[in-house]
């Protein structure tokens, strides 16, 4: 192969009888041609496609093993972004976990506190008469404030994982463990077949307190998570709930609930007994939007994978979970997606694997321009990106020094973004809409000399308050930066310092910044002792005012030196990835590919997979004539071909005419022209039957109602009986 296929990536290697819905497709059958290449038949074979194949063995030999270097670096690449995301989702979370886990150990030495009852009292079938108070069940209220409760699924699974880290016996529940139709005796079952890892043919909350007694488990808390409060039916939770406080004197078990809406959300669910029951304790994860900003963050910006995303895909992510489902989901899954096409529509992609093997003082990649073919290298002075830049003559070393300054002006402009960043926000500003705007090349000449312009003459700009989400690309420097560095101007002088200190920790390696931030920082830290040696030796009224006055405008005159100094960082290199050669290597930038595979065309799908089936094949007899439908091919992809030769109306009685002289072309038979004595010869010479109306029409009702199940025809009506409607037109 020339190029890895986009849908085999997508559908991972997957077995041959593995079809998937509607790709009902012809292949080429194996044993069909091997009796061909047997005995005397071996005459009559048609030579052309074993040439042609051999030829494209040749021509590829090398491409196949460019092939196989871009999917190892697909799956390194891959690999490492998505341990990353889940170490980002793991640590973002850490904090409230450990919080949970010292809730945990309180609730559950207050309830052992209590005293251990008999062995024989735990082994009973019946719970323990106490008052009501010791009836008390311990209750967390987890608020996720996710819209689907896909993205909690990871998030209660660390959880739990976390818990059984730290002794804990720990069992995960969903929503449908607590539906209706099961009841509370479902959701026991479920419960005892987490702890006891057996399927008990009763429901018995006893053999849960026997388990907890007889295996020295009493020690550790036992812990049941339920994932989604309000996806579970109402009265089977309070059952349940009201069923575990009368056990909590012999099982001490803590209950945790996933809430997405809100923190009343148990209210508006449970019975007034069930509420009566708990005692809740709650606990608050950090918000969709900036757990997208940390991945953002540690994926696309810091960590230098050498693949990135253009303006466009970005956007377009962004758009995704502003306006779509707003799940982590399904970012990680457009960015996965976008992993996939780059790899399978950049032949030189295969690079990125030695720009992620890379360490800081070793040699640039991990292959030598020597190794690559004339065709590859070719290809690469060929790309948009180095016509357009005069580097000289085009050879190895000027690629290498190209990628090599991709990589150092990815460091320069994630550098400034995180300064902008950190500046940001006292606005609010989300790194998502900052890193979509220091993407988009067509500002960059406009960030470059109007943050110049704006911060030498001191326009006046609108307030921070009159700014809306819709004007802020009508500003001619681009709304979310320009905020930003009008933020830094109206910081106090704390706020200041300790911005200056995060600039001083983000720039930290990166020279070009550095020493410009420790210079300001040291101005900062003058003006602050000087302020204060002031204070102290002025004592009149007069010249405290005079003093005050003196030391606001140097903090006006302060902030003013830390705005231009992120104005001069912005014009001087945060030049976007799209400006620099050679970029078409490490970024993807095709938005079309990855929304027609995200956001779907079903319908322009199955047509496309219908009339063009010989691309994903690729048999011999297909490959002769790709335009014209041929009796090997599908019923349906036959019907289908033929259809496009009609009108809005297919007449039936016409189409199945053309369908059955197709058909019949090849399953006519044919009389021998002699008889073979050999009874085994006469055995390996089969010829092909002919196929019976009957047979004909069963194949051609089966075609057409696949055809109406994809929604490309409607079945002829009482007014027209003979003909079919066509409801799709064209690609």
């Amino acid at each position: 192969m020339g190029s890895i296929e986009t849908e085999d990536l997508q559908l991972g290697q997957n077995d041959e009888n593995d079809l998937q819905p509607f790709f009902v497709l012809h292949k080429a059958s194996s044993r069909r041609i091997e009796r061909k290449s047997a005995g005397k038949a071996r005459r009559r074979i048609d030579l052309s496609s074993s040439v042609h194949d051999n030829l494209e063995k040749s021509v590829t030999g090398e491409a196949d093993g460019l092939e196989k270097l871009r999917n190892e670096a697909f799956d390194c690449v891959w690999s490492k972004t998505e341990s990353i995301i889940k170490d980002v989702l793991r640590n973002i979370n850490l904090d409230v976990f450990n919080e949970i886990d010292r809730w945990v150990y309180e609730s559950f030495d207050a309830i052992t506190s209590r005293g251990k009852p008999e062995f024989a009292k735990v082994t009973c079938s019946f719970p323990i008469f106490t008052d009501a108070t010791s009836k008390q069940l311990p209750c967390g209220l987890v608020l996720t404030r996710n819209m689907e409760v896909v993205d909690d699924l990871l998030t209660f699974a660390d959880l739990g994982h976390h818990l059984r880290s730290h002794r804990c016996h720990v069992a995960n529940l969903s929503s449908c463990d607590f539906s209706p139709k099961s009841g509370i005796s479902g959701s026991i079952k479920s419960l005892l077949r987490k702890f006891l890892k057996v399927t008990l043919d009763v429901a018995d909350i006893s053999a849960l307190a026997s388990w907890y007694a007889e295996h020295d488990n009493d020690g550790n808390p036992v812990v049941v998570i339920i994932e989604d409060l309000e996806r579970c039916c109402g009265t089977v939770l309070s059952d349940f709930i009201l069923m575990l406080s009368e056990w909590i004197v012999k099982l001490p078990i803590l209950l945790i609930l996933g809430v997405a809406t809100t923190i009343d959300a148990p209210r508006h669910v449970l019975s007034s007994n069930a509420l009566q029951c708990v005692s809740p304790h709650k606990f608050i994860l950090r918000s969709p939007p900036e757990k997208l900003d940390s991945i953002i963050d540690a994926v696309l910006v810091k960590q230098y994978s050498g693949f990135n995303v253009g303006h466009k895909v970005a956007t377009f992510l962004r758009n995704c979970f502003l306006r779509q489902d707003g799940t982590l989901s399904s970012i990680v899954r457009a960015l996965k997606m976008s992993v996939i096409h780059h790899f399978s529509m950049e032949p030189l992609s295969f690079i990125l694997k030695g720009l992620l093997d890379q360490n800081d003082g070793q040699v640039p990649f991990s292959w030598k321009h020597e190794t690559l073919p004339k065709a590859m290298l070719s290809q690469a002075f060929n790309l948009p990106s180095y016509l357009g830049n005069k580097l000289g003559e085009p050879n190895g070393e000027i690629l290498e020094q190209g990628l090599s300054q991709l990589k150092i002006s990815h460091k320069l402009w994630s550098s400034v973004l995180l300064c902008l960043y950190e500046a940001g926000k006292y606005h609010k500003i989300s790194l998502l809409d900052l890193y979509c705007e220091a993407l988009d090349p067509n500002l960059w000449e406009t960030r470059a000399s109007g943050v110049h312009s704006v911060l030498d003459n001191n326009l006046k700009v609108p307030s921070n308050n009159q700014i809306v989400v819709g004007e802020q690309n009508n500003l001619h420097m681009g709304g979310f930066i320009c905020r930003a560095i009008r933020k830094v101007r109206d910081l106090s002088p704390v706020a200041l310092c300790q911005l200056l200190v995060s600039w001083e920790a983000i720039s930290k390696g990166v020279s070009e910044i550095e020493e410009k931030v420790k210079e300001l920082k040291c101005l900062s830290e003058i003006d602050d002792s000087k302020n204060a040696n002031q204070e102290l030796t002025n004592i009149s009224r007069r010249r405290a005012t005079r003093t005050y006055n003196n030391t606001e405008r140097d903090e006006q005159v302060l902030c003013e030196k830390a705005a231009a100094l992120i104005g001069s960082m912005v014009r001087d290199y945060m030049q976007p990835m799209e400006w620099i050669p050679f970029h078409e290597i490490l970024c993807f930038k095709n938005v079309d590919k990855l929304q027609s595979n995200l956001m779907g065309d079903p319908r322009r799908r199955i047509q496309a997979d219908l009339l063009e089936s010989y691309k994903f094949l690729k048999c011999s007899c297909c490959r002769i004539s790709c335009n014209t439908p041929l009796p090997s091919m599908h019923d349906t992809s036959i019907m289908y071909a033929l259809a496009q030769e009609q009108g809005d109306l297919i007449n039936l009685h016409d189409w199945y005419q053309s369908f059955k002289a197709i058909i019949c072309s090849v399953t006519k038979p044919k009389q021998r022209l002699k008889q073979s004595p050999s009874p085994k010869k006469r055995k390996g010479g089969v010829e092909p039957r002919a196929v019976d109306e009957a047979s004909l029409q069963a194949r051609f009702c089966r075609a057409v109602m696949e055809l109406q199940i994809t929604g490309l025809l409607r079945m002829p009506s009482k007014r027209r009986p003979d003909y079919v409607q066509r409801v799709a037109f064209g690609l």
